[in-house]
């Protein structure tokens, strides 16, 4: 069970790739008779509330060309060919979008299936042995390293951020659920905090322009319809 904070739905869309469709992540891919069939992703556009499925391998370039914009698509399911369970889910709501204004990021949250039809517990973990960058931190409206924490050092502070990520793992036995242990407590993940930390202080040094900033598109959703009304009178034709 993965939990995230200062961040937006659709952040899991790269790791939930590496862990279903990457055979550079996931060696079951190649070398597990039961994970041969690959995944199929359930992919929603968020602005137009549409859905669609695509399988993967045979349509992978098709699905990365949708989910590599995570702001307006998210992987909500991915499904084992094999047994058509289902392997992973994500929240995929978006607050501005329900609100047509800011009031506040998603906070998204996952939870993925282990072993067996589904990649091994290891290989779930490690795309977060990267701290890619994703969009909310500071009032929802910048990119940010995210960062793979244990519980006690999920405490987002400067500017707000950077964004944060726990996981909690848990064991199906005899119908409950056993556990938490809490999955990045692990001194494997240092060097994704450390990274976090070093791309944290190159994106602040952007202060309000992009690539920290958010695009105009996504920043819709703040103050900047606002200044844009104030400013419409202004404008003038090119000389």
């Amino acid at each position: 069970m993965f939990m995230a904070d200062k961040t937006s739905a659709g952040s899991f869309n790269l790791p939930f790739y590496k862990m279903f469709a990457d055979p550079f992540n996931t060696a079951g891919l190649v070398i597990a008779e039961s994970l041969y069939e690959g995944f199929t992703f359930e992919i929603q556009d968020v602005r137009e509330h549409l859905q669609i499925s695509l399988h993967t391998p045979e349509e992978a370039y098709y699905a990365l060309i949708l989910i590599g914009a995570p702001s307006r698509y998210s992987v909500k399911r991915a499904y084992a060919r094999a047994t058509n369970e289902i392997a992973a889910v994500s929240s995929t709501d978006k607050l501005p979008l329900m609100a047509s204004r800011y009031v506040g990021k998603d906070d998204p949250v996952a939870v993925a299936r282990c072993q067996g039809n589904f990649p091994a517990v290891g290989e779930i973990l490690e795309p977060f042995t990267t701290a890619y960058l994703v969009e909310g931190w500071m009032r929802g409206s910048h990119n940010g390293p995210w960062m793979p924490v244990a519980l006690k050092d999920a405490n987002p502070s400067r500017f707000d951020g950077p964004p944060r990520l726990v996981a909690l793992g848990f064991q199906l036995a005899d119908g409950k659920l056993i556990g938490p242990r809490d999955m990045f407590d692990d001194p494997g993940f240092d060097n994704a905090r450390a990274e976090a930390n070093h791309i944290a202080d190159y994106m602040r040094k952007h202060g309000p322009f992009e690539p920290h900033r958010l695009p105009l598109e996504e920043m819709e959703y703040t103050t900047m319809p606002i200044i844009a009304k104030k400013l419409a009178s202004r404008w003038q034709p090119l000389a």
